[in-house]
């Protein structure tokens, strides 16, 4: 039976530490120059209807790395983008590829992909939830760290899908979140009562001194997402007084981290010294997005 990796909570801990070891395992060898041709003769489509850096490179080396064939489709070239049927799509795609990967704005296009594609379909981002990118993070946090539980977690910013899958995260793994977001830009509401409902340790305030004051971790993202663009001089004032800068990041622990998902806007939601800085570990963490991803690839795509 194929498995889809549309959400985290779709998945329970045991298997998405599954997903950490082999990710630790690909990137060592990897690194060692050992080739781990897991996707031998399979070919995965790559479709994107937003544009990407990240996203796309990673998959398609990772696909490449893994022994496959990447295809990389853009809904704006492709019959999708003249208006066909997603469950057309879906069936048909599904017919000549082994896996596929949509990088998407509603999180029901992957859902409807998913429904009617019989091979294993991969959120490469949605809207609603971004979960190879917390997945990506989560290894970043343990990479440093030596491990993912017993830390708090800040979140400044946006309640967009960052903060969603960072919701699931905190319910599925138990470690304290706190998330501070302006009022009337919280995370989604279903999304909370979910993980409340798994006992998630969570704190939602719209002070970002709190969140971060003695966390472990602290993350945030651009203040208006793609799609978002009409509301960016609207969102600068509502997020006054969210940017991470060196004295809200002086609040949290002198040995924290700070993640940043990109791209970021500098002097907005994060200043140059703080990204720059020696508490921050974006680059591994965009790293990571090729090798966590491998491991999904290779865990879902038989």
């Amino acid at each position: 039976m194929k498995r889809d990796f549309l959400a985290l909570s779709q998945f329970d801990k045991p298997e998405l530490d599954a997903l950490f070891s082999l990710t630790k395992e690909l990137k060592t060898k990897q690194k060692s120059g050992e080739q781990q041709h897991l996707l031998n003769g399979k070919s995965v489509a790559l479709i994107f209807e937003k544009s990407s850096t990240r996203t796309r490179i990673s998959f398609e080396v990772g696909v490449y790395q893994l022994g496959g064939q990447p295809l990389f489709i853009s809904s704006g070239t492709s019959q999708m983008g003249r208006g066909e049927p997603i469950k057309d799509t879906a069936r048909t795609i599904a017919r000549y590829c082994d896996g596929v990967m949509i990088r998407t704005y509603g999180q029901e296009i992957v859902e409807e992909f998913a429904a009617y594609a019989a091979v294993p379909i991969i959120n490469g981002l949605t809207d609603k939830f971004h979960p190879c990118q917390i997945m990506a993070d989560i290894f970043t946090v343990m990479e440093h760290k030596g491990r993912y539980d017993g830390l708090t977690y800040a979140w400044v910013g946006d309640g967009n899908n960052m903060a969603n899958t960072w919701i699931e995260a905190a319910a599925i793994f138990g470690f304290e979140l706190r998330l501070a977001c302006p009022k009337g830009y919280e995370p989604a509401q279903d999304v909370l009562a979910w993980a409340k409902g798994k006992g998630a340790r969570l704190l939602l305030t719209t002070d970002p001194k709190e969140a971060v004051s003695g966390a472990d971790v602290v993350n945030t993202d651009v203040w208006a997402s793609m799609g978002q663009e009409a509301e960016q001089k609207e969102r600068e004032k509502a997020f006054s007084g969210y940017c991470l800068d060196d004295a809200l990041v002086g609040l949290a622990r002198p040995d924290c981290l700070v993640l940043h998902c990109l791209p970021a806007h500098r002097g907005e939601e994060i200043t140059e010294s703080v990204i720059e800085g020696k508490n921050s570990v974006v680059w591994d963490e965009a790293e990571n997005r090729l090798h966590v991803q491998k491991a999904i690839m290779a865990s879902l795509i038989k």
